[in-house]
């Protein structure tokens, strides 16, 4: 039986790294618990002080296909590279310079929200159709491919 995972990121500011996520992905902010019509007003009825609200996050694919992304605070920064990372399917059935030219265009459309290129691997066929390595705004590496 295969089991739903969630994918944590540690990082200092949920809220912002859980927007750009979202962009990325074609996520949406996780709705509130029942009951709620806004976070604020779940977290007041929990009593969770105003300092504290940005302690975590969530996104979810508004299909319900993909994992759920979690967004935690923690005190320390990102300090090596990731030992697991995103691939973000990009360009799905694209080859060539047809491939690249999409992976480009997400590429600028996600350092405009923060991220940061880091190195372009052009196609070398048959096994490999090329990709593009970035960071998010907190450095957590990804690829775009």
């Amino acid at each position: 039986m295969a089991h739903d995972i969630q994918i944590t990121f540690d990082c200092a500011d949920p809220a912002a790294l859980a927007d750009f996520w979202a962009l990325a992905l074609g996520y949406r902010l996780q709705d509130p618990p029942a009951g709620f019509d806004s976070w604020d007003q779940a977290l007041d009825a929990l009593g969770v002080p105003p300092e504290r609200r940005n302690d975590r996050s969530a996104v979810v694919d508004p299909d319900g296909a993909g994992p759920r992304l979690f967004f935690q605070r923690v005190p320390e920064g990102k300090l090596a590279k990731n030992r697991v990372h995103l691939d973000v399917r990009a360009a799905p059935g694209l080859t060539g310079d047809e491939r690249m030219a999409a992976l480009e265009a997400a590429a600028e459309r996600l350092v405009a929200h923060g991220a940061t290129r880091i190195d372009r691997h052009e196609p070398a066929p048959p096994l490999a159709g090329g990709h593009l390595v970035m960071t998010d705004p907190e450095g957590n590496e990804f690829c775009l491919d």
